[in-house]
C-alpha cells in the first residue's frame, strides 16, 4: 500500500493548513465567544476553492478527490471546529445530494453558486421523532397542482439560516409504497419561500460559530421539479449521504485531536514546575505519547475510508469505524489537553477549553456512537 500523497493532495493540505493558522486561528476565540458566523472566513475559503473540492470542474468544482477534501476538513478542525463543520456540512450534506442525484437542470441551477461559495447548502434529516431512527420521518409533502406542499419540522440543521444559505434538501414522506410503508423522498427547498420558517440559532455547548437551527414547514410550496432523484428513493439516498458525511466527521475528529495535542505539547514545553518544563515529567510524556499514537492510527483509518470512496469501493464499514474511533479520540485528546494545562485549561482564553466543548458532538452528530456500533456489527454479519 502506498502511503505517499500526490503533489496535488499535499498542496491542498498545506494550503489549508497555512490558511487555518493565518486566517482562522486569530479569529477563532472571538467568533466562539460572540457566537458569530464566520462570513469573512467562508468568503476567503471560497476564494481558495475550498467550498467545492470534490466536485466536477464542469459545475465550478475543484475536481479533487475525497481524500483531499477530508484533509482540508481535518486541517480546519485542527484550529477551529466551527469552521470545519461549516465546510463539511456544506460539502458532504448540502451540496453532495444535488451533485449525486440532481437532474442536469437542478445542477445548473444550484451547483455553480454552491461550488463558488456564493451560497451555502444544508441537509434536513433530523426531526423531533426522527434522530437515530431516521426512517421515522414525520414531515409530509403532498403533490398538488404541480407543487409539493410541505408540512413538518426539522431540528439541529447546520448552515440553514445564514445570510448566504441558498437551500436545504429535506427528507419527507411523499406517499406509501406498494407494501403500505411510508415512501420517503428528498426535496430541494429554497430559502426565502412562504411557509418555510427558520428558527433562532440553538444555544450550544460547542460549535458556537456554526449555524444550527430548527426549521418549520407550514404549507410551504416548491415546484414538482424540486424532487431530488426518483420519488421514494430518499431513504437510500440519505443513507449514502450519511456514509459520506461520516468521513467528514471522522476527519474533524482527527483534526480536533491533533489540534488538542498541538496545544498540549506547546504548553507542556513552556510550563515550568519544580524547576523544569513539565514536558520532562513521565506522566505528561505518557499522555502525549498515547494520544499521538492513537491519532496516527485514526488518521490512517479515516484516509482509508476516503480512498475507498474515491476508488468506488464499499466504504460504509470503514467510514463507520473511523467515525466511531475518531469521535471518542477527540473527546479523550481534548480532555487530556485540558488536564495538561491544569487550571489554565479551564479558562476560555486557551484553545483547549474550546476544543473540549467542541469535541463531544463528534460522538453524537452524523450518527451516534451506538448507531456506528450497530452499522459495524451488521456489516460484520451480526
Amino acid at each position: 500500500m502506498n502511503f505517499d500523497l500526490t503533489d496535488e493532495q499535499r498542496l491542498i493540505r498545506d494550503t489549508v493548513r497555512d490558511f487555518a493558522r493565518n486566517e482562522v486561528a486569530p479569529a477563532a476565540e472571538e467568533l466562539d465567544r460572540t457566537k458569530s458566523f464566520p462570513y469573512e472566513i467562508v468568503e476567503k475559503m471560497a476564494g481558495l476553492g475550498l467550498m467545492s473540492i470534490p466536485f466536477s470542474e464542469e459545475y465550478g468544482g475543484g475536481g479533487g478527490d475525497i481524500l483531499s477534501y477530508a484533509m482540508a476538513v481535518e486541517e480546519l478542525a485542527r484550529i477551529d471546529s466551527s469552521v470545519g463543520i461549516t465546510l463539511a456540512a456544506h460539502t458532504s450534506l448540502g451540496t453532495s445530494p444535488i451533485y449525486n442525484w440532481g437532474t442536469e437542470e437542478q445542477k445548473q441551477q444550484w451547483l455553480p453558486d454552491l461550488c463558488a461559495g456564493r451560497k451555502l447548502a444544508a441537509f434536513g434529516l433530523t426531526e423531533p421523532e426522527a434522530g437515530s431512527d431516521a426512517g421515522n420521518t414525520k414531515t409530509r409533502a403532498k403533490l398538488e397542482d404541480g407543487e409539493w406542499v410541505i408540512n413538518g419540522a426539522k431540528q439541529f440543521i447546520t448552515n440553514a439560516g445564514t445570510d448566504i444559505t441558498g437551500c436545504v434538501t429535506i427528507t419527507a414522506v411523499t406517499g406509501e409504497d406498494e407494501r403500505g410503508r411510508p415512501e420517503i423522498s428528498n426535496i430541494i427547498v429554497p430559502n426565502g419561500i412562504d411557509g418555510y420558517v427558520i428558527g433562532e440559532p440553538y444555544r450550544k455547548m460547542g460549535w458556537n460559530a456554526s449555524d444550527t437551527r430548527p426549521l418549520t414547514f407550514e404549507d410551504a410550496r416548491v415546484p414538482e421539479g424540486n424532487l431530488l432523484g426518483p420519488r421514494g428513493e430518499g431513504f437510500k439516498q440519505f443513507l449514502q449521504i450519511l456514509d459520506g458525511g461520516r468521513i467528514s466527521v471522522a476527519a474533524m475528529g482527527v483534526g480536533l485531536a491533533q489540534g488538542a495535542l498541538d496545544e498540549a505539547l506547546k504548553y507542556a514545553k513552556e510550563r515550568q514546575a519544580f524547576g523544569k518544563s513539565i514536558s520532562k515529567f513521565q506522566a505528561i510524556q505518557a499522555k502525549i505519547a498515547d494520544i499521538s499514537s492513537q491519532i496516527e492510527a485514526a488518521r490512517l483509518l479515516t484516509y482509508r475510508a476516503a480512498i475507498e470512496k474515491d476508488n468506488g469501493q464499499d466504504f460504509s464499514l470503514t467510514a463507520a469505524q473511523a467515525k466511531l474511533i475518531t469521535g471518542r479520540l477527540a473527546v479523550r485528546a481534548a480532555e487530556e489537553a485540558v488536564q495538561i494545562h491544569g487550571g489554565y485549561g479551564y479558562i476560555e482564553e486557551y484553545p483547549v477549553c474550546r476544543f473540549y466543548r467542541d469535541a463531544k458532538i463528534l460522538t453524537i452528530g452524523e450518527g451516534t456512537d451506538e448507531v456506528q456500533q450497530m452499522v459495524i456489527a451488521r456489516a460484520l454479519g451480526c
